[in-house]
């Protein structure tokens, strides 16, 4: 079986064919700039072949096009006919309330989706126009919506519920709902998977420009740091993370900043860009701390210090943990990362190996024998996940 896996920005649109036989990658690429001048698209096939064009992409069909044309170009193309997909599975960001699996996507489906355009604004239209623009260029081939948010549905009302008037809860469903679901739910059964038990206390951090904690227990979202939105938990690459609310009525006083002003000020140029004044990229920060630059080692102090603090929280919401486990961009790639946090966490008896830990982009155990907590790097893989949960779906 094949699966097309689909992921739509509001200017981009990011796409995998994976062969589920034996999960292997047979082409992927991405179309950017949709909408806007200077459009193009890049496509790489399994063989290492790779394709940069610049293309008019006035919209997403044009886009879905191009995806098409390119898995079907009889230079290039990884099939002869359309018909050889048997499924697409679109990632969604917001699920809302409404949805905690991967569902096959009727009009129901689609007027669940456009309910939460007020919960996530930049990313569900888009995905939407994905799925409708498939659904008419792709008409017999079934369609698949893998919520971002569905994962974090086991959370008790304990976790989810915020401490405000009740009503706002029953009547505008503001309450947690968490993101990076996929990431989580991939990691946790991979973890799973290598200790052969389902029945662990594990924490997953999802490291990167986003990032989240993860609580889970024998494979269920107990707990996870992001909010309403992405913007609460961690410090992030621009998201300020947790902050007191009453800053907002402040710098709406002191600075004369409108509603719009303060959550670009919070969304976009706060996290480790608003603190380091150097950038978003924890790379280039890293770099600007090693050479003695006062702000970007603060900004990284910070954002370990928080994302110890997040993983002690969760031991207790535990009641103990088995597992760590680090993934995404950061997660995967940063041996200091990792060691700088699990340097706060030796009251729980988290003891790395420094050897085992100098490793990037590698699945890989880091803790010692000594560790009374396991420690892992997992690297995600989101796509895969999204064409499991299709094929699961499917069949």
């Amino acid at each position: 079986m094949k699966i097309l896996v689909l992921n739509c920005g509001s200017s981009s649109l990011k796409y995998q064919l994976i062969n589920m036989e034996n999960e292997t990658v047979m082409a992927k690429g991405l179309c950017e700039r949709i909408g806007i001048e200077n459009s193009s698209f890049e496509h790489k096939n399994f063989d290492g072949q790779k394709i940069k064009k610049e293309a008019n992409m006035k919209n997403h069909e044009d886009a879905v096009k191009i995806v098409i044309n390119n898995l079907l170009d009889e230079n290039f193309g990884v099939i002869k006919d359309i018909k050889e997909i048997d499924a697409v599975g679109h990632r969604v960001l917001h699920g809302g309330k409404y949805f905690s699996e991967p569902v096959l996507i009727d009009q129901k489906v689609k007027d669940a989706i456009r309910d939460c355009f007020i919960l996530g604004p930049l990313h569900n239209p888009s995905n939407l126009i994905g799925i409708e623009t498939c659904e008419r260029l792709m008409p017999d081939i079934k369609q698949v919506a893998v919520f971002d948010t569905a994962f974090h549905q086991t959370m008790p009302e304990k976790a989810f519920i915020y401490a405000l008037p009740y009503e706002y809860y029953k009547e505008n469903n503001i309450r947690r709902y968490g993101f990076h679901g996929t990431s989580h739910k991939f990691v946790a059964m991979r973890i799973s998977e290598i200790l052969q038990n389902n029945n662990l206390k594990l924490i997953t951090c999802h490291l990167g420009n986003g990032s989240s904690v993860c609580a889970i227990k024998n494979n269920k979202c107990v707990d996870t740091s992001m909010g309403l939105t992405p913007l609460e938990g961690l410090a992030m690459g621009t998201r300020c993370g947790d902050i007191d609310p009453a800053i907002i009525k402040f710098l709406a006083h002191q600075k004369n900043f409108n509603i719009d002003e303060i959550d670009n000020i919070l969304n976009k140029k706060s996290g480790v860009l608003g603190i380091s004044q150097v950038s978003s990229d924890f790379r280039d920060v890293e770099k600007a701390a090693q050479n003695n630059n006062y702000q970007a080692k603060l900004a990284l102090e910070i954002f370990y210090y928080r994302c110890a603090k997040y993983i002690g929280a969760y031991a207790a919401a535990l009641n103990g943990i088995d597992v760590i486990a680090f993934t995404a961009g950061l997660g995967e790639n940063s041996p200091e990362t990792r060691e700088a946090i699990c340097n706060y966490l030796n009251y729980l008896g988290v003891e790395i190996d420094k050897e085992k830990n100098n490793s990037r982009g590698k699945e890989v155990e880091i803790s010692n024998q000594n560790s009374r907590v396991k420690v892992f790097v997992v690297p995600t893989n989101e796509e895969l996940m999204i064409a499991r949960e299709t094929l699961n779906l499917i069949k």
